[in-house]
């Protein structure tokens, strides 16, 4: 009889193949022909479970992103309310998991960074397909920002709030890739913005 083949599984094998080859020599490394060897499987497989070459590159910047979001912890992050965690440390919990502090992390940066500067000229990335992500971001950071600031709804003001605490956790990112920034001050500038946005107001779990 034969062996069933698990589909999810398969494919997760060549989407970490693909993120593997992509931090190596970026997006346009990632060939059939070079993910395949990667991942040990046979280029009429790659093809099969992904199309072509777009298919596979949306695919695998997902298993980054779904990767990143595991990070907040199961399920991702709660909601705010009776027994969650207090606004301040899920946000730092959230920038830290977004900053490449271990190996892991900083590979995908690599994947991500990679994505980024394709969007622009790449005819294989469209940047609306990349937007996903960033934008449950805004949402979930702007949703604890304005926990802190009360329970309210998430505004305009925090919003924007959010954004300049995404901005700050990519230019941090961008750093600490290059070299130029220090895990130690990448931490103490995550900390210094959340006392400037939060002050003493986020002092109970």
């Amino acid at each position: 009889m034969p062996r069933r083949v698990d589909h999810a599984q398969r494919r997760r094998q060549i989407t970490d193949a693909s993120r593997r080859v992509v931090a190596r020599g970026g997006l346009e490394a990632a060939t059939f022909q070079a993910v395949a060897a990667e991942a040990g499987v046979s280029v009429r497989l790659v093809q099969y479970y992904f199309g072509n070459k777009h298919g596979l590159l949306v695919a695998t910047h997902r298993a980054v992103i779904e990767d990143a979001a595991g990070r907040f912890g199961p399920g991702g992050t709660p909601p705010p309310g009776a027994g969650a965690p207090a606004p301040r440390a899920v946000l730092a919990a959230v920038v830290g998991a977004l900053l490449p502090l271990d190996d892991d992390r900083r590979a995908d940066a690599v994947v991500l960074a990679a994505f980024h500067a394709a969007a622009l000229t790449d005819a294989d990335v469209a940047p609306d397909e990349l937007l996903g992500a960033p934008r449950a971001l805004v949402d979930l950071v702007a949703a604890q920002l304005a926990a802190a600031d009360g329970g309210g709804g998430a505004d305009g003001g925090a919003r924007l709030d959010a954004e300049l605490v995404l901005a700050a956790a990519a230019g941090l990112t961008q750093g600490l890739l290059a070299g130029h920034v220090t895990e130690q001050t990448a931490l103490a500038v995550v900390e210094r913005l959340l006392d400037r946005l939060l002050g003493a107001r986020d002092t109970t779990a």
